[in-house]
């Protein structure tokens, strides 16, 4: 598949025979985009459950991410080598960067510059970068160019709107993916999302996905219900108002989820 679907499966922190159900139940009900990562350590649960779906490779968008031990010029085209194996794959369709190195031990330049080369080795279709800042984004377009950058995924949601760092990336041309959309289920208790579903007759994760989605980003949300998997692939459907994203808008707090203290300093 050469264009990445608006609407993926999320795989963080689900392993084992959790995932594979996840990944079996996602790919039955239609997502055809699947994002997985090194550190998660269930690549080969991911890889299984592809396999035994049936589906051909083809019609289906894998993404993974380097961590941050495997950065260095030497280690990142052997650890994608493993990934591959893992997920039984020749190729996945997109290869990021996880997290910058932490401490900027690594240069970003140079972890680009691999992972351009693991590109020309058909390792990968396409390659981009994950959790990096305005300063880090800079340094990835010097080093490769926008236009090889298939996306920048971040987490966003409607309290981490990320605008700085949205803003910089899309002057360059460069598509993001919103990890973390529902905000670990805390977009279902907010009183204004609640609202809004009321008045569309739908559920509060729907909306938050919608938001995201007519912003023109991807969105990666994961569930392990069957149900949940479901309503989740039917957001795209739903379409808020100029009120309604002018009222999500407003409920930007900064609140960010995944801030390790390996993290840069954000935005």
């Amino acid at each position: 598949m050469n264009t990445m679907p608006k609407i993926g499966l999320g795989t963080f922190r689900l392993q084992g025979q959790t995932v594979i159900d996840s990944v079996r139940t996602g790919l039955e009900l239609g997502y055809r985009h699947i994002d997985t990562a090194q550190i998660y350590g269930n690549e080969a649960d991911v890889g299984q459950a592809i396999a035994e779906s049936g589906i051909a490779r083809e019609q289906l968008f894998v993404t993974t991410k380097i961590w941050t031990t495997s950065l260095g010029r030497d280690a990142l085209i052997p650890s994608l080598k493993d990934s591959l194996i893992k997920l039984r794959m020749d190729q996945v369709d997109l290869t990021l960067i996880h997290w910058p190195s932490p401490a900027d031990t690594i240069p970003v330049a140079e972890s680009m510059s691999a992972l351009l080369e693991a590109q020309q080795q058909g390792l990968t279709r396409q390659i981009g970068v994950s959790n990096f800042t305005i300063a880090h984004l800079q340094q990835a377009i010097a080093a490769v160019g926008a236009d090889n950058i298939a996306t920048l995924q971040i987490e966003i949601h409607p309290f981490l709107q990320n605008r700085k760092v949205v803003d910089f990336a899309r002057a360059n041309g460069i598509h993001l993916t919103a990890y973390m959309p529902l905000a670990y289920g805390r977009v279902m208790h907010d009183p204004v999302i609640a609202g809004i579903a009321e008045r569309h007759g739908t559920s509060a994760a729907q909306v938050a996905l919608a938001w995201s989605l007519q912003q023109g980003y991807a969105v990666i949300p994961s569930s392990t219900r069957r149900a949940n998997l479901e309503a989740n692939l039917q957001a795209g459907s739903l379409r808020l108002s100029d009120d309604d994203m002018a009222a999500i808008a407003a409920l930007d707090r900064g609140e960010r989820l995944a801030n390790p203290d390996f993290a840069p300093h954000w935005d």
